[in-house]
């Protein structure tokens, strides 16, 4: 396993991009607006994905107020199975709150899981994967 992401729920989207990029010198890696889900994903980072661990600013369509710790999303870990990873954590204990399958108003299969202390946790796939 590997962390893929942490998600950071933002505002203002090209605000939030230029922050990262300009003044932290990161680079603006992909974006994606999901019309059907009324959100728009931009991942950050100084490496390619591949490489290394990234930044997602996910900006929730229309007004939108969060309190610093509501901002916080979750940290993404690849596996290579995300339903048979599902199962062996369920096995071993562990919470599920969101069992595997399609992203909202995506393809990617996702799962998420949740830590001791309420952090929630999500499963992807290999890149590219569905």
């Amino acid at each position: 396993m590997r962390i893929l992401h942490t998600m950071l729920r933002v505002r203002d989207l090209q605000r939030s991009i230029d922050f990262y990029t300009e003044v932290l010198g990161m680079r603006l890696l992909r974006r994606s607006d999901y019309p059907d889900g009324e959100f728009t994903l931009a991942f950050v980072g100084y490496q390619d994905e591949t490489e290394g661990a990234v930044i997602e600013l996910t900006h929730n369509w229309g007004e939108h107020d969060y309190e610093l710790g509501s901002g916080y999303g979750h940290i993404a870990l690849e596996v290579d199975d995300v339903y048979r990873a599902t199962d062996e954590i369920r096995r071993r204990g562990g919470k599920i709150l969101r069992d595997a399958g399609p992203m909202n108003a995506g393809t990617s299969i996702i799962a998420f899981v949740e830590d001791p202390d309420g952090y929630p946790i999500e499963l992807c796939g290999p890149r590219g994967q569905s």
